[in-house]
C-alpha cells in the first residue's frame, strides 16, 4: 500500500527513497499484458562492434567449397578479439568449414554471396563443449556456431549457413523419422538420449555427463552459451543436424531478418532457452519442427536451474511448413512467462498449429502470460491454438503443469480442424483463456475442451457463428 502523504513526508530521505524504490519493484512486476512490452524492448540493444574487418581470405581461407577454411577462420576470430573485437568477413565465395567459436565483441559477418558450409565429418565438431540438448545439460559435439560466456557476439549479413546435413548426414542419428528411413545397423541417438535423461533425474555431476563419441547426439546449428547482448540477422540457414538458433542462458537477444528453409527432424527455426529478453522479428521460418520454441529445461534439469524463459516479443514473421508457428515447451519445466506474438502470418497446410503449448505432468512447470494479437491464419492442419498436458508421457507424473493468462486478440484464421484444443488435467485445469475479438473460418470440428476454467469469448465468430461469454468444462 502506497504511504499517505503525511506518512510519507514523516519518513527520513533514505527511508523514503527506500520505499519509492521497493514502491516501483512492484508495480514493475505487477505489470502484465502488452504494457510490458515497452520495457522488455528498452532493455534489448543490439551489440555494437568497433570499425575493424578481418577478412578470412587474409587468414589463409579459400573460396573454393572444398578447401577447410576452419583454422583461417579461427585465426581470424582470434585475431579480431585480440584487437578488442570487430567484424570477421566471409567475402563473396563458398567456403567450407568445422565449427566457428566466437567470442565477445565478435561479429561474424557473410557477404550476400558467401556460403559457409559446415563439414559433415563428427570429429571436426570435438573436443566436446558444455552445451545442452533436448533441454538436458551434457558434454557433446560442439554446435556448428558457438561462444560461451562471450559480451556482445553476432552472425550477420545476408549469406548462407548451409549445415549440409541430409538423409546421410546428421539426420539419420534421429532414427527413422518422415523422409528418413529405417536403416538396418544405422545407430541411433535413442540410447544415450534415455542415458542422459537418466543421469539427469540421479542427479549426475553435469562434468561428468560425458558424450560425444558413440552417442549419436546431434548438435545445434547457431548456439550463444550463457552469453549477452547477442544478435543475428540477415543470414540463410539450410540444412541443418538439429535445431537452427539456440541461445542458451542468454540475455538481451535479437533474430532479425532471417530466413531457415530446413526440413529434417528436429529442425526448430528458434528456440531460446532460459533466456530473457528476447527479440524475434521479420524473420521467415520454413521447417521440419517448430518455427518458434521457447523452452527451458526439461524435467529435473529445468526444476535445477530454476531458469525460464520470459520476455520475448516475436513480431512480423511468417510462418510456413512446421509443428506450430509459437510454441512454449516441451522442455519448458523451468517455466515461461511474459510471451508476446503480433503481426505475424502462418499459413500451410503442413502447419499444425499457429499458437501450441505442449507439456505434461512428468514435464510440469509454469507457463502464463502468453498474448497473442494481429495474427494471420491462413490453415493449419489441427487447431489455432493446441494446449495439450498429454504430449507424450501424459499425466504420469509427480509435478501438474499449470497454463494460465493466455490472450488471443484479433487473431483469424480461414482453415483448422479445431479453432481450440484444450486438454488439461481435471486436477490441474487450464485456467484463464480469453479470445477478442477473434475470428475462426473453415473449422470442420469446432473445439476439443477438456479441464478447462475460465475460457472467456468476446466477439467472436467461428465459422461466422458470434460467441460472448465464459465457458467452464
Amino acid at each position: 500500500m502506497r504511504p499517505t502523504r503525511r506518512e510519507f513526508f514523516g519518513l527520513t530521505a533514505g527511508a523514503a527513497m527506500a520505499l519509492h524504490a521497493a514502491h516501483r519493484r512492484v508495480r514493475a512486476q505487477d505489470i502484465t499484458g502488452w504494457d510490458r512490452v515497452p520495457d522488455i524492448l528498452a532493455r534489448i540493444a543490439p551489440p555494437t562492434f568497433p570499425d575493424r574487418t578481418f577478412d578470412i581470405t587474409t587468414f589463409g581461407a579459400r573460396d573454393n567449397g572444398t578447401a577447410d577454411a576452419t583454422e583461417a577462420i579461427r585465426r581470424a576470430v582470434a585475431a579480431c578479439a585480440a584487437a578488442g573485437g570487430g567484424r570477421v568477413l566471409v567475402p563473396a565465395g563458398r567456403f567450407l568449414t568445422g565449427p566457428i567459436h566466437l567470442a565477445s565483441r565478435v561479429n561474424l559477418h557473410l557477404d550476400d554471396d558467401a556460403t559457409l558450409v559446415f563439414v559433415t565429418d563428427p570429429q571436426a565438431y570435438l573436443p566436446l563443449v558444455l552445451t545442452r540438448f533436448e533441454g538436458m545439460e551434457l558434454w557433446n559435439y560442439s554446435p556448428l556456431i558457438y561462444a560461451i560466456d562471450a559480451t556482445g557476439v553476432a552472425v550477420t549479413g545476408g549469406g548462407t549457413l548451409d549445415g549440409q546435413a541430409d538423409v546421410d548426414h546428421w539426420w539419420p542419428w534421429k532414427g527413422a523419422w518422415k523422409d528418413v528411413p529405417a536403416r538396418p545397423g544405422q545407430p541411433t541417438q535413442l540410447p544415450a538420449r534415455q542415458r542422459l535423461a537418466d543421469m539427469v533425474e540421479a542427479g549426475v555431476p553435469v562434468s561428468d555427463r560425458i558424450f560425444g563419441d558413440g552417442a549419436y547426439l546431434r548438435s545445434s546449428f547457431i548456439q550463444p552459451y550463457r552469453c549477452q547482448n547477442v544478435l543475428v540477422e540477415g543470414v540463410t540457414i539450410i540444412n541443418s543436424p538439429m535445431w537452427e538458433i539456440h541461445p542458451v542462458l542468454c540475455r538481451n537477444v535479437t533474430v532479425r531478418d532471417v530466413h531457415i528453409r530446413t526440413h529434417g527432424p528436429n529442425n526448430d527455426g528458434c528456440n531460446p532457452e532460459s533466456s530473457r529478453d528476447v527479440l524475434i522479428e521479420r524473420c521467415t521460418f520454413d521447417t521440419g519442427d517448430d518455427c518458434i520454441a521457447l523452452k527451458s529445461g526439461r524435467n529435473a534439469e529445468g526444476r535445477r536451474l530454476a531458469r525460464p524463459a520470459e520476455d520475448v516479443v516475436i513480431r512480423d514473421c511468417v510462418m510456413h511448413d512446421g509443428h506450430g508457428g509459437v510454441v512454449i515447451g516441451s522442455e519448458a519445466s523451468g517455466g515461461a512467462r511474459h510471451i508476446f506474438a503480433e503481426r505475424c502470418r502462418m499459413d500451410s497446410p503442413q502447419l499444425d498449429r499457429a499458437l501450441r503449448f505442449k507439456t505434461n505432468s512428468v514435464r510440469g512447470g509454469i507457463i502464463e502470460h502468453v498474448y497473442l494479437r494481429d495474427i494471420t491464419v491462413g490453415q493449419v492442419a489441427e487447431a489455432v491454438v493446441t494446449a495439450d498436458f498429454f504430449y507424450e508421457e501424459g499425466d504420469s507424473g509427480a509435478f501438474p503443469p499449470m497454463l494460465r493468462d493466455v490472450e488471443l486478440r484479433n487473431v483469424t484464421s480461414q482453415k483448422s480442424r479445431y479453432g481450440l484444443l484444450l486438454r488439461g488435467y481435471a486436477h490441474a485445469p487450464i485456467t484463464d483463456v480469453r479470445v477478442i475479438d477473434c475470428r475462426f473460418d473453415g473449422v470442420t470440428d469446432g473445439d476439443r475442451i477438456e479441464a478447462v476454467r475460465d475460457l472467456a469469448f468476446t466477439n467472436t465468430r467461428v465459422n461466422g457463428e458470434l460467441r460472448n461469454g465464459r465457458v467452464s468444462r
